[in-house]
C-alpha cells in the first residue's frame, strides 16, 4: 500500500514538472538559456565558428579627398548556429525567444585596412530559434584609406576596399559565408564624390579572400567651375592683353593682376588635392604650367616695356651717343667763343648751320626712336606667336596623356601578410561544403 502510494507521488509530481515546463513561456525561456552562461563561441571539431552574413547595408558618410580617406556605415546582418542554445519541445513551445546580445557569445569583426573602427549593435536583443540558429546585427562606422588614381582629376572613377574580417590565427577563427545581398541607403553622394555601387570582390592575388568594394566617382563641376574654367579664362587674357598697347603701363599692370588672381587660385587647389603620391594629379602640372606661362609673359611684357622708352637697345649704343652728343657740346662752345671775334655776317651763317645740325640730330633722333620702336613691335608679335605655339603644343599634350593614361599607380595592400600566411593554407583545406564565397577572417 505503501509502495502504491510512493509511485503515484513521484508519478504525480513528474507529470506535473513536464506540465510545468511545457508552459514555460518566452521570458522563462529566455532566462533558462542566460542561465547557462554561453559567452564562448560555439566551436566545433575544427576550433572554427562558420558565421552567415546574410545581408549588407552600405552608407557613404564622407570623403576627404586630400587625405584619401572614407567614412562609411555598414549594416551587417549575421546568422550562426550554436547547438547549446537549442531547446527541445518538452522546455518549451516557443519557436524563437529575445535574448539580451551581451547574455551570449556574438562574432567581433575587425578590419584589416581600417583607420578607425566603431562597432556597436544595431539592437541590444539578439533572436534565438529554436534549432540554435542566432540572428545578430551590428553597425560599423569605419574610416578606410583609399587608394585612387586621382591623376585625372576631376574626370575620376576608383574603388575603395573595406575589408571586414574577423580575427584569425594558424586557420583558427571565423568562417564568413558572404551573400551577394548589398543594398545602398542614404545620400549616395558626399561632397564632391558619388557611390556608384558597392558589391563583393575577389582579391587578384589571393583568389581566396574577398573583400567589399566600393566603386566612386567625382562629380567634376566644382572642380571645373572653380579651377579648370578660371584657369583656362586667365591664360586666354594673357594672350588678350597683347594687343594692348605696349607703352603706357596697361598691359604690365593687368598682367601683375593676372599673375596674383592666379596664385589664389593656386592656393584652392593646394587646400584641395594632396600633391604627394604615386600619381599626383594632372592639374597640379597644369597649375605649375600656367603660373610659369604667365610669369615669364610678364617678364617679357616689362622688358619690352623698358625697350620701348630706352634711347637705345643697346648699352654701347647709348655710350656712342653720349660721346657724340658731348662732342657737339664741345663744338657747341667752341662755336660759340668763335662767334664773339667773327663779323655779324659769319655769325648770322654759323647760326643757321647750328638750327640746321640741331634739326638734323631731332630728326635722327625720332627716327632712332621709330626704329626702336618697330622693332620692339616686331619682338612683341614673335613673343605672341611663341606662346600662342607653346599653349596649343600643351593642349596637344595634355589631350593625348589625359586619354593614354599612362599613370597606373601601385596595388594598395589591405591584407595583414604575416597572418594571411597561417590563413591560407587552412582555408584551402576546408571542407567542400564551404562554398566559392566563404573566406577566413
Amino acid at each position: 500500500m505503501v509502495l502504491q502510494r510512493r509511485i503515484s507521488l513521484s508519478f504525480l509530481i513528474f507529470s506535473v514538472s513536464i506540465a510545468l515546463a511545457a508552459s514555460c513561456d518566452s521570458r522563462c525561456l529566455a532566462n533558462l538559456i542566460i542561465a547557462k552562461k554561453m559567452k564562448s563561441a560555439p566551436q566545433g571539431s575544427s576550433s572554427s565558428v562558420t558565421v552567415n552574413v546574410t545581408s549588407m547595408n552600405y552608407e557613404t558618410l564622407s570623403f576627404d579627398t586630400k587625405e584619401m580617406q572614407m567614412s562609411c556605415r555598414v549594416t551587417v546582418n549575421m546568422r550562426w548556429t550554436d547547438p547549446d542554445l537549442a531547446w527541445g519541445k518538452n522546455i518549451s513551445d516557443m519557436k524563437a525567444v529575445l535574448l539580451p546580445a551581451d547574455k551570449i557569445w556574438t562574432p567581433g569583426l575587425v578590419l584589416d585596412n581600417a583607420i578607425d573602427v566603431t562597432m556597436k549593435p544595431q539592437t541590444e536583443d539578439v533572436l534565438v530559434t529554436v534549432e540554435g540558429t542566432v540572428d545578430h546585427a551590428v553597425i560599423l562606422f569605419i574610416a578606410v584609406s583609399c587608394d585612387i588614381n586621382l591623376f585625372t582629376y576631376p574626370f575620376v572613377t576608383g574603388d575603395c576596399p573595406v575589408a571586414i574580417n574577423g580575427w584569425n590565427k594558424s586557420s583558427y577563427g571565423l568562417i564568413l559565408q558572404h551573400s551577394n545581398n548589398i543594398s545602398m541607403s542614404g545620400n549616395t553622394q558626399s561632397g564632391e564624390w558619388n557611390a556608384l555601387k558597392v558589391e563583393i570582390t575577389t582579391d587578384s592575388d589571393f583568389q581566396y579572400l574577398r573583400y567589399l568594394s566600393v566603386t566612386l566617382s567625382i562629380n567634376p563641376f566644382s572642380a571645373v567651375v572653380t579651377l579648370i574654367l578660371p584657369s583656362i579664362l586667365i591664360m586666354l587674357a594673357d594672350l588678350v592683353s597683347f594687343s594692348l598697347p605696349i607703352t603706357g603701363g596697361e598691359r604690365n599692370n593687368l598682367k601683375v593682376t593676372l599673375v596674383l588672381s592666379f596664385t589664389m587660385f593656386l592656393l584652392i587647389l593646394n587646400d584641395r588635392l594632396s600633391s604627394g603620391g604615386a600619381c599626383s594629379p594632372l592639374l597640379h602640372y597644369h597649375f605649375c604650367f600656367c603660373l610659369v606661362n604667365l610669369v615669364l609673359s610678364m617678364v617679357m611684357s616689362v622688358v619690352l616695356t623698358h625697350l620701348t622708352t630706352a634711347d637705345s637697345i643697346l648699352n654701347s649704343k647709348c655710350l656712342k651717343r653720349k660721346k657724340g652728343q658731348n662732342t657737339h657740346l664741345d663744338q657747341d662752345e667752341a662755336d660759340a667763343g668763335a662767334i664773339v671775334t667773327k663779323t655779324p655776317s659769319e655769325t648770322e651763317m654759323d647760326s643757321i648751320q647750328k638750327i640746321v645740325q640741331f634739326l638734323e640730330r631731332v630728326d635722327q633722333k625720332e627716327q632712332e626712336a621709330n626704329s626702336n620702336e618697330a622693332f620692339v613691335d616686331r619682338l612683341d608679335a614673335i613673343c605672341f606667336l611663341l606662346f600662342l605655339f607653346i599653349d596649343i603644343i600643351y593642349i596637344i599634350c595634355v589631350v593625348i596623356i589625359t586619354t593614354t593614361n599612362i599613370c597606373k599607380p601601385q596595388k594598395l595592400n589591405i591584407w595583414n601578410k604575416e597572418e594571411l600566411f597561417d590563413f591560407i593554407p587552412g582555408l584551402i583545406n576546408m571542407d567542400d561544403n564551404i562554398n566559392d564565397t566563404d573566406y577566413y577572417v
